[in-house]
């Protein structure tokens, strides 16, 4: 038996989100290969009977499960999955030392620990598990879905690459041997720095108070991680966010290369009004390439969405998770 650590686990609601009469929530833990428990809510249908098809979510990458996530897992439930949003390694009421940290490997170790962790839960049918990433976590479980033949349907939302992010900048703006390196040069000499303080100099999370040539991108981040809308006291991006060092292993090792491998299902859900779009069109692009596997891929354009619409619906409800349920039916049966 894999032992667990003990956690910390808040027992009252403290969701971004209001809570569903609908469904049964509870904590609960599980632990990844890398010895790592990770601290999730389950939400299950009420009066549900027999074994449930079920829904592993995470993301947006510096929040926590009591954002969006929740909201994503507890809607699902709502519509008949038995679902768990977990906090990453690092972050969030999960273990790992050191705190705000983050890994391409690790990361996508942490997917496949939740599926692990539905496949053995007897309320779950293990032949139908989905998982749902959002934003840096979309990147994350498209990079799962290629490893994990467990997966059976994958939806990434208003996803980043984030290998492609911190390699190239935002836009790709970036992207030169130049511009890498001085990341790089940056990253190690704040390393020392770090070892000489005796701590981690945190990157800072999203800008506040927010200046008035805030490009709109900037904006939409602290309309949703600022105000009483999205901000949660453990979130990394509505605090000090992820360390100076923390995704430095993300600049030289992309996570989609076999994406175009995938044989099971794969929906790309984006905003076209988002800043991040290009990152799930260019996804979609990569992922039927090339492939034997095309058929069951989608790329879903939500019109006039920006990227936040889709953490929480905005002000339009722009996530449509009717059409989330029909491909989750349609894959998990």
């Amino acid at each position: 038996m894999i032992k667990k650590a003990q956690l910390k686990l808040t027992a009252e609601w403290d969701k971004t989100f209001p809570k569903s009469e609908n469904v049964n929530h509870s904590k609960v833990t599980f632990v990844n290969r890398y010895g790592i428990t990770l601290a999730a809510d389950m939400y299950e249908p009420k009066n549900a009977q027999g074994k449930l098809p079920a829904i592993a979510v995470s993301g947006p990458f510096g929040a926590v499960k009591e954002q969006c996530s929740g909201l994503y897992a507890q809607t699902m439930a709502e519509k008949g999955y038995l679902t768990i949003a977990f906090d990453p390694s690092f972050t969030g009421e999960s273990g790992g030392e050191p705190r705000y940290m983050a890994s391409p490997d690790i990361n996508t170790e942490d997917f496949m620990a939740a599926v692990d962790f539905l496949s053995l839960c007897d309320k779950v049918d293990a032949e139908r598990i989905g998982i749902i990433g959002i934003c840096g976590w979309g990147g994350m479980a498209i990079n799962t879905a290629a490893l994990d033949t467990r997966i059976k349907a994958t939806v990434a939302s208003t996803m980043y690459d984030m290998t492609r992010v911190n390699a190239n900048g935002y836009f790709d703006s970036e992207d030169s041997e130049e511009a890498r390196f001085a990341k790089k040069q940056a990253m190690c000499a704040q390393r020392l720095e770090d070892l000489r303080s005796g701590e981690y100099k945190p990157g800072g999370g999203v800008v506040d108070p927010l200046p008035d040539d805030a490009p709109f991108f900037v904006r939409d981040y602290h309309d949703y991680y600022k105000t009483e809308r999205g901000y949660h006291p453990r979130s990394l991006n509505s605090n000090n966010g992820w360390n100076v060092v923390g995704c430095q292993s993300f600049i030289n090792q992309p996570i989609l290369k076999y994406s175009n491998e995938i044989r099971s299902a794969v929906m790309v859900l984006h905003g076209d009004k988002a800043h991040s779009c290009y990152f799930g069109k260019d996804a979609y692009a990569n992922m039927t390439k090339d492939s034997k596997f095309t058929d069951n891929k989608e790329l879903v354009l939500i019109p006039g969405a920006s990227h936040t619409d889709l953490y929480d619906g905005g002000a339009t409800g722009a996530i449509p998770f009717d059409k989330l349920d029909e491909f989750f039916k349609k894959y998990l049966g």
